[in-house]
Formats: C-alpha cells, structure tokens, sequence
C-alpha cells in the first residue's frame, strides 16, 4: 500500500477524464446561469470544484497512507462545523473526544480492522459519558452526550467507511467515482428543478426537491455510472447500478438529514466552501450515507459473486 499514483498512467488517464467532465459540464451551466437562479447555484458549486477537484486528485495520488489521513482530516473538520452549527463548540471536552474517535477510526481503516472501527462509538459514547462525572456537573449533559454520538455517527463512523473503501481493489478509484456521482446527481436535480418542479417531496426541509427533479437527477446519475464504471474493478451491470443508485439515493438522505439538522439549529452555513455555493459540510453531508451503504452493499455483491 504504497503505490505513488501520479505516476501511474491510467490514474492520470482517469484525473484528464474526470477533470475534462468537470470542466465542460462547468462550461454549459457557466453558459446558462444567467437563465435562472437554479443554474447560479448550480454555477456556484461546480466553481468550487473547478478549484478542488485538481487538488483532490493530486492527494490522492500520493503513497498511501496520505489519501487515508486526507479523508480522516476532512472528517474532522467536517465535526468541527457541525459542532460550531450547534453551539457546541466551546464544549471542549464532547468536542475533542469525537476528534480522537475519528482519529480511532483512521487507525482502524489503516489496519482493516472492521471490528475496531464498529466499536469506536460504544467507545465514544462510554467516554462521553463519564465527562459529567469528571465535571461534577448534570445539566444537558444528556442532550450533550447525544449530540456528540450523532455528530460522531454521521461524520465520523458513517464518513469514514471512505478509509475502509481504500482497502478495496481500486479504492481510491471507487471513492472518486462515488464524489462525481453525488455532487453530479446534485446539481442535476438544481439545474432541472425549475423546468421539472412538480411534486414537492420535503417542502419543509428542502423546497428544492422535487419528484420529477429528483427522478430525473437519478436517471442521468445512472447513465453517468454507468459511463465510468471502468472506475470499478467490475464493470458488471450489478456494481454500476448499485453504486449509482447508492450515490444518488444516499446522497439525497445525507443532504436532507443534514439540512434537518441546519434548520433546527437555525444555523445555514459556516463559511464558504472555497468559494460557490455551500460551505465545506455541504460538500460532505452527501457522503455520509453513501460511503457505509456502498461499503456494505459492495461486500455483499462481492459475497454472492464468488
């Protein structure tokens, strides 16, 4: 496990392919954002990867371990943000325990140890719980403790399956066909809404989702699994029709559980995400169920195909 990628050529082969796709579906909404707001703001997204998506690359294809502390990192700083939306962050103790779970959870990745990772959040939870016995202290410790374990269930133990990907054959393959399925499959429901508006799923958590928008995001997201499957290390129908539907259903529930969470603390972004649409947790939140139901969904394929 410590190939230096950009160097391999089919690697760069796949950065030229999936950088390209990038860069001319950002030409087409650039050429139509001033149609309507829904390409603005399918504009301003894909302007944030026009700058990230280079340096994604360039990460992950540095000898491992670096693409595993990258994601690890990122799940960090993605705790970091939900515990500043919740008012949290001052809470240093809950905060830093959930950063040493997920460093728990790097660790277990590296090793491929799938019995150490599913135990880091009886651990965090076993900890957190005895901070207000170290504090000598009751109130909200309840609602405290709880959010702890969410926010360490949802960007940590459910994020972090990313880590557990890698130890795939062709992981790092895997995990950048899984990013450009979910944001593509995003900003294709942004870009349709307006002229496919009808039939509204979550009028109260997210207006912008619609039947026929939400429909048609998933069909195109299909045709685009399908398109790279050669990302896979089986280009079977049944591992490009599981990962596209996993990437766009998955996606939709990580985007509207996070969006629950916003609301309910009246918080709607921490900073920006590089620049665009979002901040950086709106970038994460679409993988935070994708990552374990691919994982798992993949391991069962792998099973039934032996």
């Amino acid at each position: 496990m410590s190939n230096f990628r950009l160097t391999d050529p089919i690697y760069l082969q796949t950065m030229a392919t999936v950088l390209s796709f990038i860069f001319l579906s950002g030409l087409v909404v650039f050429l139509l954002r001033q149609r309507n707001h829904y390409f603005i703001s399918a504009w301003a997204s894909i302007k944030s990867w026009l700058v990230f998506a280079p340096v994604l690359f360039l990460i992950f294809g540095l000898p491992d371990p670096w693409p595993l502390i990258f994601l690890t990192l990122v799940a960090i700083y993605g705790a970091k943000i939900y515990f500043q939306i919740l008012g949290m962050f001052h809470r240093s103790y809950f905060v830093f325990i959930c950063y040493a779970g997920i460093l728990g959870l790097g660790l277990a990745s590296y090793h491929d140890s799938l019995n150490a990772y599913n135990n880091m959040p009886m651990i965090v939870l076993g900890i957190s719980c005895l901070v207000p016995l170290i504090l000598n202290s009751y109130k909200r410790m309840i609602q405290y403790i709880s959010l702890t374990l969410l926010g360490f269930i949802f960007l940590g133990w459910s994020f972090m399956h990313l880590g557990l990907i890698l130890n795939f054959p062709s992981g790092i393959y895997q995990i950048l066909y899984l990013i450009v399925l979910t944001e593509f499959c995003d900003n294709t429901n942004l870009a349709v809404h307006r002229y496919f508006g009808w039939g509204k799923m979550f009028s109260e958590i997210d207006p912008k989702r619609t039947v026929s928008s939400t429909t048609i995001s998933i069909v195109l997201t299909l045709i685009l699994a399908g398109a790279m499957r050669q990302l896979l290390p089986d280009s079977s129908d049944k591992y490009w029709l599981a990962a596209g539907l996993i990437a766009s259903l998955g996606g939709m529930i990580g985007d509207l559980v996070m969006d629950v969470v916003r609301r309910d603390a009246n918080v709607k972004i921490i900073g920006p995400f590089i620049l665009g649409r979002g901040d950086f947790l709106h970038r994460m939140d679409r993988l935070i169920f994708v990552a374990p139901f691919y994982y798992y969904v993949m391991l069962a394929i792998g099973k039934l195909s032996a």
